[in-house]
């Protein structure tokens, strides 16, 4: 695997980028979750210059019709943080799973056993390939009917709702906590069984395997094309893109970013509603 932790010190400006990372919501994608006419043009015109698109988001494959139109050569999506490799040339519903890094559902039940002793109020809800389940209690954050409301135990099961399906992630969220405390907490709490994030404003936490995150499978995305970190350029704006913002060779927070990612990242550029991405795609084809 290749790693997903960048090397200081590299000479990545100079070189001319390959592929092009860029989160969805908060940075690709306005406020309004449309497509600004000027990030489509200047989309294409990295595809056409040969630089491959990657939308790595931590949406679920079902939400990705907001760039559907927008799929170019490859069609490949990162989605889920990193849990899921996604072709979308089918279009909405008919997408398919390229490769999934499934989180093991005992790191699940012991992530959730732990974040009920330690933060106590949270509720869960379950991310599968093709299903969404949560409990009763959970919020309704996401704009879809659940397929199942059980406690977190029993969708976990290895005999729960569509337990032949792999389990992508799973979404802890708190009424009361702050973000970033809950986000502190959380991680200290579970430690190597799962990786945790967040890109909500929301105390909504984002749990993987071990390891997943957009950074580890973009770089396995690029490994299979022969293409270095040095010569990626990524974008966002939350926590979880705080990896990928560090193993690109080049690497810009949006205006509108949390104050992790705009220390991280090498360049900032302006907000979501600005065309913050589509303003630096045209400075590099210039």
């Amino acid at each position: 695997m290749t790693s997903a932790t960048r090397q200081p010190g590299t000479p990545s400006a100079a070189l001319r980028p390959r592929l092009i990372a860029t989160d969805l919501d908060g940075t690709l994608l306005r406020d309004d979750k449309s497509v600004s006419p000027r990030t489509v043009a200047a989309l294409a015109a990295a595809e056409e210059a040969g630089i491959e698109v990657f939308f790595v988001t931590g949406r679920p494959a079902r939400w990705m019709d907001v760039v559907s139109e927008h799929v170019h050569g490859h069609g490949l999506a990162i989605c889920g943080n990193g849990a899921a490799v996604v072709d979308l040339h089918g279009g909405p519903g008919a997408h398919r799973f390229v490769e999934v890094r499934e989180l093991a559902r005992e790191n699940a039940l012991d992530a959730v056993e732990l974040l009920r002793g330690s933060a106590p109020g949270t509720v869960f809800a379950v991310e599968q390939t093709y299903g969404f389940h949560q409990e009763p209690s959970y919020p309704k954050l996401h704009m879809e009917i659940p397929d199942n409301l059980l406690p977190a135990e029993e969708l976990l099961a290895p005999d729960g709702p569509d337990a032949d399906q792999p389990v992508l992630k799973i979404l802890a969220y708190h009424p009361e906590l702050d973000p970033d405390a809950f986000l502190t907490l959380a991680r200290l709490a579970i430690g190597r069984r799962a990786n945790v994030t967040r890109s909500s404003p929301s105390a909504l936490l984002e749990i993987s395997g071990p390891g997943v995150s957009k950074a580890s499978t973009l770089a396995l995305c690029c490994a299979e094309r022969g293409i270095s970190h040095e010569e990626v350029v990524a974008f966002g704006d939350m926590p979880n893109d705080l990896e990928m913002l560090t193993w690109a060779g080049r690497s810009y927070a949006m205006g509108n970013a949390h104050p992790d990612v705009l220390a991280a990242a090498s360049g900032r550029t302006v907000a979501n509603n600005e065309d913050g991405v589509a303003i630096v795609i045209e400075e590099l084809l210039a």
